[in-house]
């Protein structure tokens, strides 16, 4: 089931640790802490994602474009493009829900 959570209510919304973000469902690698910034729009927003960790599909919607765990397929949210927030121009709009982070001291285990 597809689904974003409400905005503001996410653990990871206002979150800024050194670590690495993975999928909920089967732990695959997402987005790195660096690549976080607060876009005040209520949910973590990243402006890339990990090499081939996320695919980008058409929304049903028809105007946005949906984000999904590359290895699973696991719904993590939506993509924007062209919003000038950072250099990449894009913002991952990632449920909290859809991911559990890995703080870097526990990355070299």
């Amino acid at each position: 089931m597809k689904g974003t959570e409400r905005p503001f209510t996410g653990e990871y919304d206002d979150f800024y640790e050194g670590g690495t973000y993975i999928c909920r469902r089967c732990n695959a690698e997402l987005y790195k802490s660096d690549d976080k910034f607060d876009a005040h729009c209520g949910w973590p927003a990243f402006d890339q994602e990990l090499p081939d960790a996320v695919n980008h599909l058409p929304d049903p919607d028809g105007y946005r474009t949906e984000i999904e765990c590359a290895n699973c397929g696991g719904h993590l949210g939506h993509v924007f493009f062209g919003e000038g927030f950072t250099p990449t121009g894009a913002r991952h709009c990632v449920n909290s829900l859809s991911m559990k982070f890995v703080p870097s001291d526990e990355e070299q285990s």
